[in-house]
């Protein structure tokens, strides 16, 4: 008896798993089982929704898995490809700045018809409390060459001053910048028949990057805000150069009245220079050349001597 009742519970189990079997089957468009389950369509359908309905979620899910690792590996592409392009147009406006400032160099020439100019790059600064040049790329590989005592002026851009070459290696050259305590240059108040004064580097004024201003006639007035530029005595600066302008003066002492001066250019922010050689210098040092008594010299007297 009991086992004929485990025999109809068996058969009974076995024709439910085929009737879902068959329902799960028939939940597939086109599945020929679609008409052998219509009689039991009602029966049917809801565990056909229910296969579907999972189906569908599972489906979904995947979907949702898939699609966002792909968004995801697009983002990092197009992080990547902006990073790039912010990167080439960092690279364009700083080569776009440099080449306008080299056209705008143009009208060094044409201000000092009697120069040649060569533009350099800052290659370095070099700065302690004792010491402090600029080195620049332009050399004796690029047909410059000084002599012994001579010295060339070095002006940015805009045709400030900047300072003056003391040493010119094969590669490169060596410029000493107006605040360093070495350079002197004689300047004037920049007007018709303005007053002579020396300009010269300081060592206490260096690290504010100001310049020491003596030699001022006591019936001179200056205020702050007057220019002064090169006076062109002596021959090394060629006269109305910008130098920079009064910050302050001292009257305190008035046979040594002195004032500080703020020179146009900072040091810090050069990408390029321009190196002033006269013409006859140029013809000078090519005759001596193509005659071989030219030899190069790679260093000059920075002993601070004021070029008038």
């Amino acid at each position: 008896m009991r086992g004929l009742l485990r025999k109809k519970w068996l058969i009974i189990l076995i024709g439910v798993l085929i009737l879902i079997a068959a329902v799960i089957f028939g939940a597939f468009p086109g599945s020929p089982l679609n008409k052998t389950l219509k009689p039991v369509g009602g029966i049917a359908a809801p565990v056909q929704r229910l296969v579907k309905s999972s189906g569908n979620t599972l489906s979904d899910f995947w979907a949702a898995i898939t699609d966002g690792i792909a968004i995801r590996n697009e983002n990092e592409e197009l992080k990547a490809e902006i990073a790039e392009l912010q990167y080439q147009l960092t690279q364009s406006e700083e080569a776009l700045i440099r080449y306008e400032e080299l056209q705008d160099a143009f009208h060094i020439r044409d201000t000092f018809s009697n120069y040649d100019i060569y533009g350099a790059a800052v290659l370095s600064r070099e700065a302690d409390e004792w010491f402090s040049v600029i080195r620049i790329a332009l050399g004796n590989s690029d047909g410059v060459m000084l002599e012994a005592g001579d010295s060339y002026a070095v002006v940015d851009v805009r045709m400030n001053l900047i300072g003056r070459v003391i040493e010119i290696d094969t590669n490169e050259s060596k410029v000493l910048p107006l605040t360093h305590e070495g350079f002197v240059v004689s300047g004037k108040v920049n007007a018709v028949n303005g007053a002579g004064v020396t300009v010269s580097g300081d060592a206490a004024l260096k690290n504010d990057g100001l310049c020491l201003v003596t030699g001022i006639d006591p019936d001179v007035v200056l205020e702050e805000g007057t220019e002064i530029v090169t006076s062109g005595d002596g021959g090394l600066f060629p006269q109305g150069i910008p130098i920079g302008t009064i910050e302050s003066v001292d009257y305190s002492d008035p046979l040594n009245i002195t004032a500080t001066l703020r020179p146009y250019t900072d040091i810090a922010d050069l990408n390029d220079v321009f190196v002033m050689i006269p013409f006859s210098v140029i013809e000078e040092q090519t005759e001596l050349r193509e005659s071989g008594d030219l030899t190069p010299t790679y260093e000059s007297d920075d002993s601070g001597e004021t070029d008038s």
